[in-house]
């Protein structure tokens, strides 16, 4: 099998009508016969019995049990074969990694975690991310052949199409390093990279919120920031940082000195080492991190659950804006802060509805994460999975 196109030809590849149009009708893992497929398609039985051909070799549609007969031979039953290529996702964040091996309906095949430094560069970190490929490779009994694409989160901005990390701010040596063609090297198929928090989008929605087709992520840490999903398409914007709310002007931010240069920004109220230096300041206290915060909130201390109410309040601000722009129906709060519960939602909830249009919130549900710390790596399977089984990839893998 030729591997799919990389991602930066996708944009301007249009398939042929073919295998991949067939194919996308049995993505759903839903069996069906061949006179099933034309009259779907359109295309003639003898047509639609060729394309089902090809796919059959390309390995990615079997069989299927049998389908009962009206009178003479029963019809063939066809269905996706998630089992014919493996994924890799990988969510590398500032200081821990999460990979995991799926098959192509994403079932998880095995999966490995470890204590990294970001900060210890990129050919020491993608270095460690290949050696655990291979041994993934190794553990689930499949050949290095059988890899069909790699899906990597990092914790910064990220041009999607050439997957380069642009100026991020927690990566030292990563700026424009070429991320898919340093994992290239050691394995030749498509490397496709996005921001963490875009990558948390995907999982938790796939997952947990199929059918909803505009969705929102905010994962709320050191940083805060969205995925957002509209239409049924990841908006990753012109230079892939949209959703980046941790820089947007909030009214209670004064003259607050953000760490970007800028004055009142979300994060320098909202963020967790602000909260720490929030609830540091009237005694002289020493919390440092987001976990410490979230350890005094669940204590029942009443100064911590005050600031994380507020907190909420702050994000509330932002988050109603984007209600009324682009009118999401699920909102879900992610991110090492969420594990503060009920008051940074209750905080949340309070301004958006205050704040936002009637019509905007009618039916809208503001949520926390079920995917929790493994939205990220999901979704990083999501991403591979999803471009091996494109139209574009289907059309050029059964291309004479």
């Amino acid at each position: 099998m030729q591997p799919p196109p990389p991602p930066a030809a996708r944009a301007s590849y249009v398939p042929a009508p073919g295998a991949s149009e067939v194919f996308q009708l049995l993505r759903d893992g839903q069996p069906r016969t061949r006179a099933e497929l034309a009259q779907l398609t359109g295309l003639a039985r003898s047509t639609v019995a060729s394309r089902v051909d090809t796919l059959m070799r390309l390995g990615l549609v079997a069989p299927y049990g049998g389908a009962a007969s009206t009178g003479g031979r029963p019809p063939s039953l066809f269905a996706l074969n998630p089992g014919a290529r493996v994924v890799v996702g990988a969510d590398v964040g500032a200081t821990h990694a999460l990979v995991v091996m799926s098959d192509l309906s994403g079932a998880e095949l095995a999966s490995d975690e470890a204590r990294i430094n970001i900060a210890d560069g990129p050919e020491a970190v993608l270095g460690w991310l290949i050696d655990t490929i291979r041994a993934l490779l190794g553990r689930a009994g499949r050949a290095p052949a059988e890899l069909a694409a790699i899906g990597i989160g990092l914790p910064g901005p990220v041009e999607h199409q050439t997957g380069r990390p642009m100026n991020p701010p927690i990566m030292p040596g990563w700026d424009r390093y070429d991320v898919p063609g340093r994992v290239q090297r050691a394995f030749d198929v498509p490397v496709l990279v996005d921001n963490d928090v875009n990558i948390m989008a995907l999982g938790e929605q796939s997952a947990f919120w199929p059918d909803t087709s505009d969705f929102m992520f905010v994962k709320v840490a050191t940083g805060i920031g969205a995925g957002i999903i509209s239409g049924g398409a990841l908006q990753r914007g012109a230079q892939g940082t949209a959703g980046d709310l941790g820089h947007v002007r909030v009214p209670r931010g004064g003259g607050v000195v953000c760490r970007c240069g800028n004055t009142g920004c979300l994060e320098a109220l909202a963020g967790g080492p602000a909260l720490a230096r929030a609830l540091n300041e009237p005694a002289g206290g020493s919390l440092a991190t987001s976990q410490e915060v979230i350890d005094l909130v669940r204590s029942g201390d009443g100064t911590a659950i005050q600031a994380i109410r507020q907190a909420g309040r702050d994000i509330g601000d932002v988050l109603a804006a984007c209600v009324n722009l682009i009118n999401p129906s699920v909102i879900v709060i992610g991110g090492s802060l969420a594990q503060a519960g009920e008051h940074l939602l209750a905080g949340i909830r309070e301004v958006i509805y205050r704040r936002s249009l009637p019509l905007a919130t009618e039916h809208l549900r503001v949520v926390p994460s079920v995917a929790g710390a493994r939205a990220g790596v999901r979704g990083a399977a999501v991403m591979a999975i999803d471009h091996v089984l494109s139209p574009e990839s289907i059309a050029a893998a059964s291309a004479p």
